[in-house]
């Protein structure tokens, strides 16, 4: 059996990752295998596995080659999608969520990752790690691809009903990541709506417009059409999370339905059949940029700690990708700088 360390040894100074073993569609095995993927190319830092012990000990057996550098927090409970979120963090106090987060509360880690339930991750991340003073809520957020590359979409579901102040926190917490962690500087902020026109929208988009046009620290550069997010977006697209969450599994759906089409095109004769195996490594190449699995996670901006969700369905590649996320946020000290711009709006 593998040894369990029981406290973090913090003195390397290296980044400790917290991560949900038992969540997501895959779990553990997928998290694991993401994690495996992740200490190979880092020597250096280490991980907190939260779940049942005695499940995580054989598969990180099977796929962890280092075992040194990953510490077993034993969690008997589990949080399912279809609890609800607030009871599920109030009743369910050894699930791996709650228990991971209290260890990001108490900087016993240094970034909680997780493909589990968004809806408990938000309630967990507000309940027991606390918002960043001065954000009113946080938002989930994560890029979605374009034909020239990628946009910043916030929020994608965390925050269904909106009024204008969380409009625009969104739109700073967003330009200071896409700042630091994509390097984009002053990046453009357009706000969804049904049309361009300043008076276009419902109440909350007018109100929002308002907001963002006098708004110091964003540029803004007004509304934007769901018809230009696949051809020529702003770097950041805001808008409530309930509209972001339709765009999101929209962008996600349409992907798949696009790859299936071609699947069934180079299928439809011998013709097609040599076209699609020339064209093969192109094909494998735009898959890649319409994959989640290649963005990996969507931080939750606005929490006093770096918390990342990955995709429900995510495998090792996914979960991967999320850590890496985790790293970037933890290393371009976006947390602080996000501390910063709102405590600097506040004084304005």
């Amino acid at each position: 059996m593998m040894k369990i360390r029981r406290t973090p040894d913090r003195s390397a100074g290296l980044m400790k990752i917290g991560i949900d073993a038992m969540g997501g569609d895959n779990a553990p095995s997928s998290v694991i295998e993401g994690v495996a993927m992740y200490l190979d190319k880092n020597s250096q830092d280490s991980v907190v596995l939260f779940g049942n012990k005695n499940v995580i000990e054989k598969v990180c057996v099977e796929k962890i080659k280092d075992l040194s550098r990953v510490e077993i927090v034993d969690c008997r409970e589990k949080i399912e999608f279809d609890d609800e979120p607030v009871r599920a963090i109030r009743q369910k106090k050894d699930s791996s969520i709650v228990v991971g987060l209290k260890y990001l509360k108490e900087k016993q880690i240094d970034a909680f990752v997780s493909a589990g339930s968004t809806g408990a991750l938000m309630a967990g991340g507000l309940l027991i790690v606390g918002r960043i003073q001065g954000i009113d809520r946080p938002a989930l957020t994560t890029k979605l691809p374009y034909k020239d590359g990628q946009y910043l979409l916030i929020d994608v579901g965390s925050n269904t009903d909106c009024r204008p102040i969380n409009i625009l926190q969104f739109a700073q917490m967003a330009t200071v990541y896409v700042s630091k962690i994509i390097g984009k500087n002053n990046p453009a902020v357009g706000l969804l709506n049904i049309g361009t026109e300043e008076n276009k929208g419902n109440e909350l988009s007018k109100q929002s417009y308002e907001i963002l046009k006098n708004a110091k620290n964003i540029n803004f550069v007004g509304n934007v059409e769901a018809r230009v997010l696949p051809f020529s977006p702003p770097d950041i697209v805001v808008c409530d999370g309930f509209v972001g969450n339709i765009v999101l599994k929209l962008t996600e759906g349409f992907g798949l339905l696009f790859f299936d089409l071609l699947k069934d095109i180079a299928k439809s004769s011998f013709k097609a059949k040599i076209g699609a195996l020339l064209l093969k490594p192109y094909f494998k190449k735009l898959k890649g940029r319409y994959d989640y699995k290649e963005v990996g996670g969507a931080p939750l901006l606005g929490i006093d700690g770096i918390i990342i969700k990955c995709h429900g369905s995510s495998d090792g590649q996914a979960i991967f990708n999320g850590i890496n996320q985790a790293k970037a946020f933890y290393e371009n000290n976006v947390l602080e700088l996000l501390k910063e711009e709102i405590t600097a709006e506040s004084e304005v």
